[in-house]
């Protein structure tokens, strides 16, 4: 079963059992995943409902972080709840030391010399983990990388 059938099962089951979070944010990533349709012009395929799914973790994670910052406990914890949904319809996350070891290997493949080359490293890299990595942790992962290089 592909995600956007999965939603779909999971929005009825939502409303049939009353659960007014599960029900309110699978309802918010339809939407997101049906403006994103309407944008690319055609029906997403599995990489852009993925690509969309991320976009939308990032987008939860940020909240969380900004809402926690300024003291807004409730807002947080909300948030936080909406992304434990929205986790279940993502790729499982690659862990650190699996993004450390693919940067390694890109690293010895490309032949980099420094921080210079990081733009390469990460056009090389992205391709792979993309959906599956956060983004900023990658990036962190390169530089770190580089860094120990020079």
């Amino acid at each position: 079963m592909d995600t956007i059938e999965q939603l779909n099962t999971d929005l009825k089951e939502a409303i049939k059992s009353r659960q007014e979070v599960r029900k309110d944010t699978i309802r918010w990533i339809k939407a997101a995943l049906q403006n994103a349709a309407i944008e690319a012009g055609k029906d997403l395929d599995a990489p852009a409902v993925s690509s969309v799914l991320a976009k939308l973790g990032k987008q939860y994670r940020d909240s969380i972080a900004s809402y926690s910052e300024h003291g807004r406990a409730d807002l947080a914890k909300q948030e936080t709840e909406q992304l434990e949904i929205l986790e279940a319809y993502l790729p499982a996350q690659m862990e650190i030391e699996e993004i450390r070891t693919l940067v390694t290997n890109i690293l010895s493949e490309l032949d980099v010399k420094g921080p210079q080359d990081k733009g390469r490293v990460m056009a090389r890299l992205m391709p792979e983990v993309r959906g599956k990595a956060d983004g900023s942790i990658v990036n962190q992962l390169v530089s770190e990388a580089l860094e120990s290089l020079s």
